[in-house]
């Protein structure tokens, strides 16, 4: 019979620690205190420091200097490359709300769709998104398609 049956699996010697089991007499060597040592925070239940805390002293994300600026009007695309379009096309037709039924943007699209022109098209599809960028235009035409801007933002 094979040494090597399913049955007989076990991993190889050593691989397998026991767990550390903390606090459970002094011949288990982590009795009484349970390796927390004898007073102080950090020996309570609930003790301890949050993280990045420094003792009191400064701490590093607080004297380090801000950096940068977050612009409160920036509009957020959902974008799709023109070699995806046909993947997700219903009767010839790509808009925002197909790519959401189909699970590829989000309900919650922030200002629209932007068609990119990564990849290649081949079927004549009528895409509908807020943006467009030229190379996409080229694409979709060139297939026989058309690109439709919709107006304004979502």
């Amino acid at each position: 019979m094979a040494n090597n049956m399913l049955s007989k699996l076990k991993p190889p010697q050593g691989a397998v620690k026991k767990r550390k089991r903390v606090g459970r007499g002094p011949g288990s060597g982590l009795g009484k205190t349970g390796g927390r040592g004898q007073k102080g925070q950090t020996s309570r239940s609930g003790g301890g420091v949050r993280p990045g805390f420094e003792g009191g002293q400064m701490p590093l994300q607080r004297r380090l200097p801000k950096r940068g600026f977050t612009n409160l009007f920036r509009k957020k695309y959902e974008i799709i490359n023109v070699g995806d379009l046909e993947r997700y096309a219903v009767d010839g037709v790509i808009s925002l709300e197909i790519l959401q039924n189909h699970r590829r943007a989000p309900k919650n699209a922030g200002a629209g769709l932007k068609v990119l022109g990564n990849g290649e098209i081949n079927t004549a599809l009528t895409v509908k998104a807020q943006r467009f960028s030229q190379s996409a235009i080229k694409k979709i035409e060139a297939a026989g398609g058309k690109a439709e801007v919709i107006d304004g933002d979502r």
